[in-house]
């Protein structure tokens, strides 16, 4: 947890506010990936890349 309050503070500081939405997408293809990676939803992931 200490990794995003860091970041945060760093977004925060430097106003690169851009960097978030990178960010989030980052996250959540990621968190995609995890999930679906041992899962029967699998296969209809992959389609979509």
């Amino acid at each position: 947890m200490e990794f995003f309050t860091d970041l945060w503070q760093f977004l925060k500081e430097r106003k690169k506010w851009w960097l978030a939405p990178i960010i989030l997408v980052l996250l959540l293809l990621a968190i995609l990936i995890v999930v679906g990676g041992g899962s029967a939803v699998a296969p209809f992931i992959y389609t979509l890349f």
